[in-house]
């Protein structure tokens, strides 16, 4: 599986998982919305420091989030 794709998986779950909104989340990481929607539909790829900003909105770590196997 490609690394967005990845991403986008774990990202959609963790979110559910947290009760979170796509933009309670992208606040809380301080990156735009549709930008987040874009990570989660794996149209975009992201900087280290966006994803480290995604894990620890999210309280995981960043190889968290683009581990194949990562199941919390």
């Amino acid at each position: 599986m490609a690394p967005e794709a990845i991403l986008a998986r774990n990202l959609k779950r963790l979110r559910a998982q947290r009760g979170l909104s796509q933009e309670a989340l992208a606040d809380e990481a301080g990156v735009n919305r549709t930008y987040l929607g874009d990570l989660e539909n794996a149209n975009h790829s992201t900087t280290l420091n966006k994803l480290a900003a995604l894990a620890k909105a999210l309280g995981v770590k960043p190889s968290d989030l683009i581990d194949d196997e990562f199941a919390p």
